[in-house]
């Protein structure tokens, strides 16, 4: 007779970050997580990479488990590198020589990006034509996710018309809730669901995080950023300027959320409004400052599997130096200081990786 599963001592919600390419990252660190017995996941919120990778684990979760997740989520990262094989956007010769992974001196790059700013996908690709879709829809398969109950997960899009955020969650999630989360505006028609048209949810809640702060099974809110917050160096070129707003205004959305659940926490420390209705969470970061600085934006459009593995072992390392130093905050206090993000003189905390790489 089988032993049963270990049940897990310490139970989290998981709060995922989009970022293209570099969604590889919460890759690796999903992938310590499930590895970890003594972790288990109640509810994850994604945003477009990340909704992709919440949406993998609970297909896996529903077919094998904790094993299945992580095949589940290596398989759709190998598909994800598969697909853009051929793709014209790769790495120059002096990139591949001079062993960087920019995309910064690649012709094709350059174009498409000076062609998306000048013409909008409606212009572009009046077909619609999008090879991701046709990947997630054959990877995942959206009738397990939905009958899945070892996972809620929670899928954020943005409301064109109004502008407003709508989450998805099962029995709701599909292909195109998925693809609406991910619907970057200059390169994609927005996603019709419903008779509404939307577009990446990252523009509103990069991840949301009020559906966690509802969840009953956990006080314990584990983000995974990997989109810079802060870099010391002034833009100047062009490019430079816009990927900094961009990275300004995706995590925009996130900050305003953490900062309203500071307030909640210094509301009920004060005034004690603990309740059924109003909970205390324990607020947790993985982050890498100093490592994501030196990812650059058009890096998110390289699928190499090189780089995507190379990605998954950073995002692992994050994971285990903080599970060495904040698995016993876990359940007990938040690891990451809320009051920090009022001060203008802010650095995120840095998690030191650990030695040695992965060993998943």
């Amino acid at each position: 007779m089988p032993a049963k599963p270990q049940k897990p001592e310490k139970i989290v919600d998981l709060a995922l970050q989009g970022g293209g390419a570099h969604g590889a990252l919460t890759w690796g660190v999903l992938d310590r997580l499930l590895a970890d017995p003594r972790i288990g996941i109640a509810c994850i919120s994604g945003t477009s990479a990340g909704a992709m990778n919440a949406v993998a684990i609970a297909d896996g979760l529903q077919r094998g488990g904790r094993e299945g997740a992580r095949e589940a989520l290596e398989r759709f990262w190998k598909a994800v590198s598969d697909g853009a094989r051929y793709s014209p956007i790769q790495r120059s010769l002096w990139d591949r020589l001079g062993d960087r992974w920019s995309m910064d001196a690649n012709p094709a790059y350059l174009f498409f990006e000076q062609l998306t700013r000048q013409f909008s996908p409606y212009e572009l690709n009046p077909l619609d034509i999008n090879p991701l879709r046709d990947l997630v829809a054959r990877e995942i398969d959206f009738e397990r996710v939905n009958r899945c109950n070892q996972v809620k997960v929670f899928v954020t899009a943005t409301n064109v018309r109004t502008g407003r955020a709508r989450t998805f969650s099962q029995p709701e999630l599909s292909v195109d809730t998925v693809m609406a989360s991910a619907c970057l505006p200059f390169m994609f028609k927005a996603v019709e669901i419903d008779g509404e048209a939307y577009w990446d949810g990252g523009y509103i809640g990069n991840p949301a995080l009020y559906p966690l702060v509802e969840d009953t099974a956990t006080r314990d809110l584990i983000v995974v950023q990997i989109n810079p917050l802060v870099r010391e160096e002034l833009p100047r070129t062009g490019r430079e300027i816009i990927n900094r707003m961009n990275e300004i205004t995706f995590n925009a959305s996130l900050i305003k959320e953490l900062r309203s659940i500071e307030l909640l926490h210094r509301l009920i420390e004060s005034e004690g409004l603990e309740s059924e209705r109003y909970r205390d969470l324990f607020v947790h970061l993985i982050h890498a400052h100093e490592e994501l600085k030196d990812l650059d934006a058009s890096s998110k459009l390289n699928a190499e599997w090189a780089y995507l593995q190379h990605l998954r072992e950073r995002g692992w390392r994050w994971a285990e130096a903080f599970l060495d130093k904040h698995y016993d905050d876990i359940g007990q206090r938040s690891s990451f200081d809320l009051q920090s993000l009022f001060s203008d003189s802010f650095r995120p905390p840095e998690i030191e990786a650990c030695e040695g790489g992965e060993n998943g």
